[in-house]
């Protein structure tokens, strides 16, 4: 087959270790920034060039979309879905997964458990705010961040107010989240491929930080999940969309709490904490995706295309 990865760096571990695994598969691979393309837009001709001329088509692409080009890099993926080409993650379910409020409300709407988590865009209400998530210590988000980026802790509402500020004045959107305390300073990443959680690790964060991500320090060492966290891993990834989901969950009194759900999750922890080969998961799911969907009639073409359009329509009412 021949795959199309859809990376920045090539040189990157995830990156590397998906085209490593791909070519021992037989593969033929090839690495794309997905800056570099143009899109094309006709009417019931999507298209997509690079370096000036038609890029050949691929057999499956699998995303790889850094936070720092999410806009961009959707618009690419998403020029894919409307070709007919199988994607390992759609752009539909990576823009879900980006937008950390829009993803809490579609899961706890399934009734999946999150931190009690509050919107705010102004100063008004802030008490009241407050009081909903439990008082401070209280978790502060930007709409859209990676690797712990973004994530702060604010231990006042003095300090809230002055961090809300700042953010507020530069445009940014914001939600506080509950401090689950109980989990102290560790929390459980699952890699879910297709229907299966593949691979597991709980992170603890080093001394003197409260996020766990292993890009801040924090040390993963595999973990076996029960049946409630498995099946929470599993639902969450189902509500997204996505066919490959990094998914983080804190250990509450009553069971698991999304974090949120990575659509491009990061391999290089998790395979060295669990020695579990994740890239080759990947890639012998991508094989029977792409062959699942591998013929698109162009009434079911015609319905996908619908289908991107209307959810951009609903996103943006």
């Amino acid at each position: 087959m021949r795959f199309l990865v859809l990376s920045r760096n090539p040189s990157l571990y995830s990156t590397s270790r998906i085209v490593l695994a791909a070519r021992a598969r037989g593969h033929e691979v090839t690495v794309v920034d997905p800056l570099d393309f143009q899109v094309v837009v006709s009417r019931r001709k999507p298209q997509l060039y690079l370096g000036g001329v038609q890029a050949p088509r691929p057999d499956v692409v699998i995303p790889r979309i850094g936070a720092s080009i999410t806009t961009y890099g959707i618009a690419v993926v998403r020029q894919f879905d409307m070709m007919g080409v199988p994607v390992l993650n759609a752009a539909v379910a990576i823009a879900r997964s980006r937008d950390k409020l829009r993803a809490l409300q579609l899961l706890t709407r399934k009734n999946i458990d999150v931190p009690l988590t509050v919107c705010a865009r102004s100063p008004e209400g802030l008490d009241k705010a407050l009081e909903l998530v439990g008082g401070c210590p209280v978790i502060v988000k930007l709409h859209q961040g990676t690797q712990g980026i973004g994530t702060m802790i604010a231990e006042t509402p003095q300090a809230v107010s002055s961090l809300l500020e700042t953010l507020w004045a530069m445009g940014q959107d914001i939600i506080l989240q509950e401090y689950i305390r109980e989990s102290k300073g560790r929390d459980i990443r699952a890699i879910v491929v297709g229907n299966k959680v593949i691979a597991a690790m709980r992170r603890t964060a080093k001394a003197g930080e409260f996020r766990s991500n292993l890009h801040r320090g924090g040390l993963g060492v595999a973990v076996t999940l029960d049946r409630r966290y498995r099946a929470a891993a599993l639902e969450a990834t189902r509500v997204m969309g996505l066919e490959v989901a990094g998914v983080d969950m804190l250990e509450g009194r009553n069971g698991p709490k999304i974090l949120e759900i990575n659509s491009s999750p990061g391999l290089e922890g998790i395979e060295r904490a669990t020695g579990i080969d994740v890239a080759t998961a990947i890639v012998v799911h991508a094989e029977k995706y792409a062959e699942r969907h591998r013929k698109v009639s162009k009434k079911a073409l015609d319905e996908r295309i619908a289908s991107v359009i209307e959810h951009e329509r609903v996103r943006r009412s």
